[in-house]
């Protein structure tokens, strides 16, 4: 089912934005254009939307090669990082392991392909937050229904990613990334939330 298909709300669109915001800034060291942006956004009064606030001021006081320093010294290294971003190490502490297998199984069912021109194998957390995004849309034609981005959370980010995101704001180099993490936090929050909400309503037949 594709987004043209299907109403989506602006609860759905607003998430979808979340995700696709996390996946931009984990995807990649931020060059000038990409700090620009981060320090034009305006957060709210609540825990998603004070990180969003504190990302912006960390932005705009932050000069490219600094923010690509940091970058580095998180997700690059000489031989690693400081973080691992991978959905399989921080299941299993080795990369590309069973749970890797298990997402491209899933990709390959939702009609998900991964990009040729990237190196990183599926489950490097920038992919996963972007999957989350265009399952959200519905830009997969294999989706069977909306609530399929919960059910991939549930199978694929849940039981690991607020541990990398809690690492990623309390980590060591980091300083634009660190409301990053808090961002990731409160969208992890609000995912689990709706899914809740979610059971609940398919347990008392209303869905």
């Amino acid at each position: 089912m594709s987004s043209r298909m299907r109403h989506i709300s602006e609860e759905d669109r607003l998430r979808a934005s979340a995700w696709r915001l996390l996946a931009r800034y984990l995807s990649k060291p931020p060059d000038a254009e990409m700090l620009e942006v981060a320090a034009a956004l305006q957060g709210d009064d609540t825990p998603f939307g004070r990180a969003v606030s504190a990302f912006a001021a960390q932005a705009a006081v932050m000069t490219q090669e600094e923010a690509e320093e940091e970058y580095a010294a998180l997700f690059i290294g000489v031989t690693r990082g400081e973080l691992v971003p991978f959905g399989s190490y921080y299941q299993t502490g080795f990369l590309n392991e069973k749970p890797l297998a298990r997402l491209r199984a899933d990709m390959a069912r939702l009609g998900m392909a991964a990009s040729p021109d990237e190196p990183d194998p599926e489950d490097h957390v920038a992919a996963l937050c972007d999957m989350m995004a265009g399952l959200i849309l519905g830009e997969y034609d294999a989706l069977p229904c909306a609530s399929v981005a919960r059910e991939f959370f549930s199978a694929h980010l849940d039981s690991w990613i607020d541990v990398f995101f809690s690492d990623l704001e309390r980590a060591e180099n980091a300083r634009l990334y660190a409301p990053l993490g808090a961002m990731g936090l409160a969208l992890t929050e609000i995912e689990r939330r709706l899914s809740l909400l979610e059971g609940e309503e398919v347990a008392s037949g209303r869905a």
